[in-house]
């Protein structure tokens, strides 16, 4: 049966470049906007019908799709902020409050939503993720983080959809086996998410704006916001005893910043194709206009040689490569 039948409302040869932040990517050969969770699942249960692959897409930042596009089916979650609650199965809004300090946020749901409900509410715990271009689902799926702060100080429980068992799931925090810009998610694709719940603290309300309005201005003053990226291309390495001697002003909380490594190995400005490294921020590499992944990817190669022949060090990729 065809997927045009069970799925009504999907499209075919959609451009990826549309929807990510890279502005890369060519065709999908199918592709469909979910609003909800149910139809999350409804479309995940098609494609498998049809014999079809499929991507969940979030907001489409952090990750780099092929030129050739995607042979198979995109389900892009889309929410409102209407799709955050304070409990499951309650919509936030009018009267309604936070009970218990919880709120509860459907996959699609963009981190700037959660962010704002939980200023708005005086809760604290979320101002680290100010600035942050994603989905409540990709926050989780990669344990999203910034200025010392990670889901996982936050999230409390997760409902996601088994692929292969065709069923709903519930895990709390601790089952997700959370790690440095990963999760259970990332690694077992037959586990794909549907919400989460995160526990707040109470806090001042004025002092969580300020924080937040820091960390959104830090963002707009270090990181090239005027060019299309992935955001940061590479995780930070782990720290070594050489590294820590070598430049301890820049090792904190056991890591190393990749942009440092990268802008101290020489490399900012360096263009491949219509690719570049930033020269505001060495972890970003930015479309100049027209870029394809072909110049990302070899963008990537020469980094990753560069920094292992001069530092012994391997980075590894915090971007999505599909």
């Amino acid at each position: 049966m065809c997927i045009k039948e069970l799925l009504p409302g999907v499209r075919e040869n959609v451009p990826l470049a549309e929807y990510t932040t890279f502005k890369i990517g060519g065709n999908a050969k199918f592709f469909f906007v979910a609003d909800n969770k149910q139809e999350i699942i409804k479309a995940i249960k098609a494609a498998e019908k049809c014999g079809l692959p499929f991507f969940i897409l979030g907001a489409g930042s952090n990750i780099l799709f092929p030129d050739e596009g995607f042979d198979g089916l995109i389900i892009k979650v889309q929410n409102s902020p209407a799709r955050l609650a304070t409990r499951p199965g309650r919509v936030a809004g009018g009267k309604s409050k936070i009970q218990n300090n919880i709120i509860w946020a459907e996959a699609g749901v963009m981190l700037s939503d959660l962010v704002r409900l939980a200023a708005e509410a005086g809760l604290s715990g979320l101002e680290w993720a100010a600035g942050i271009y994603g989905t409540v689902g990709g926050a989780i799926r990669g344990n999203a983080g910034a200025f010392g702060g990670q889901i996982l100080d936050v999230l409390k429980r997760v409902e996601y959809f088994d692929t292969a068992k065709e069923e709903i799931r519930q895990c709390d925090a601790q089952e997700c086996h959370f790690d440095y810009r990963s999760s259970i998610f990332k690694e077992n694709k037959n586990f794909i998410i549907l919400s989460g719940e995160f526990q707040l603290k109470e806090g001042d309300k004025e002092d969580i704006k300020r924080k937040i309005n820091e960390h959104k201005n830090y963002r707009a003053e270090r990181h090239p916001l005027n060019y299309p990226s992935a955001g940061s291309v590479f995780k930070n390495p782990e720290l070594t005893a050489e590294t820590k001697n070598n430049y301890p002003e820049i090792a904190k909380n056991g890591f190393i910043p990749a942009g440092f490594l990268i802008e101290k190995a020489g490399l900012k400005g360096k263009i491949i194709g219509r690719a570049q490294i930033s020269e505001k921020h060495c972890n970003f590499i930015i479309n100049l206009g027209g870029a394809t992944a072909k110049d990302v990817l070899e963008l990537i190669a020469f980094i990753k040689k560069e920094i292992k022949n001069k530092f012994q060090i391997d980075l590894e990729e915090e971007i999505f490569i599909i």
